[in-house]
C-alpha cells in the first residue's frame, strides 16, 4: 500500500479484527502523507474481491485457510509466504509438511486450476513492518512459469527496495523455504534484530 496504488484487503476469520487492523495501517500511512486504499473484511469476503491472495497465516493452518475460502477464490492467484519451522536448543530447523514445502502443500490443497506461487519467505518481519526502513532485499519466487508468476514478480518488484528473483518451479520451494531457519540462526547468534539476503 505504501509503494503502489493497489487496493489492499486485510482478511481475518474475525471481520471486525480485520477492519481494526486496516484502520491502524491507514493511520500509519496517513502519518506519512500516503493516500492508500486499505480495508478489512472476513477471509471469504476479502478473497472474493481479490485478484491476488497472500496466505499470511502460520504454516499449520494454510490448508484449513484455503479450504475455508475455497468457494471465494475464483480466478485469484494464491501466494504462500509460510515456512515450516521447528526449534530446539541448537536453533531453528526446517520442518516441512509431507509435500516437501508449505508452497507445495498449498498447491495440493488449492482448487484445481488455481495457481500458487511461493515468495516472501526470507523477509524479516521487523524490517517489513517499519515503513521507514530501507529494505534492500531480494526474495525468491517459485511457481510454474506463466502469467500468475509474472504477476507476482511484478507485485514484488513494485515494493521499493525489494527485488523478486525467479527460483524456478514449486519443486524448488524446499530450498527457498529452508533458507529461513538459516537466517534466523545467524540473526540469533550474531545478535541481529533482522537479517535478509541480497544476491549478486
Amino acid at each position: 500500500a505504501k509503494d503502489t496504488d493497489h487496493r489492499i484487503l486485510v482478511g481475518s476469520r474475525d471481520a471486525d479484527r480485520a477492519r481494526v487492523s486496516a484502520r491502524e495501517y491507514l493511520a500509519d500511512l496517513d502519518d506519512r502523507g500516503i493516500d492508500a486504499s486499505v480495508s478489512g473484511a472476513g477471509n471469504a469476503a476479502a478473497a472474493d474481491r481479490a485478484e491476488v491472495i497472500v496466505l499470511a497465516v502460520p504454516p499449520y493452518v494454510v490448508a484449513d485457510t484455503i479450504t475455508a475460502i475455497e468457494s471465494a477464490i475464483g480466478s485469484a492467484i494464491l501466494v504462500s509466504p509460510a515456512v515450516g519451522l521447528e526449534h530446539d536448543e541448537s536453533g531453528f530447523h526446517h520442518d516441512p509438511p509431507p509435500a516437501g514445502s508449505v508452497t507445495a502443500h498449498a498447491a495440493r490443497t488449492a482448487p484445481e486450476g488455481v495457481p500458487v506461487v511461493g515468495t516472501f519467505h526470507n523477509l524479516p518481519a521487523a524490517r517489513l513492518a517499519n515503513l521507514d526502513a530501507d529494505l534492500g532485499l531480494d526474495t525468491l519466487v517459485v511457481g510454474a512459469p506463466g502469467d500468475a508468476k509474472q504477476t507476482v514478480m511484478e507485485l514484488v518488484n513494485a515494493i521499493e527496495g525489494l527485488d523478486g528473483l525467479d527460483a524456478g518451479g514449486i519443486g524448488n520451494a524446499p530450498e527457498a523455504e529452508a533458507m529461513v531457519p538459516l537466517l534466523l540462526n545467524v540473526a540469533k547468534n550474531e545478535g541481529l534484530d533482522d537479517i535478509g539476503i541480497e544476491f549478486g
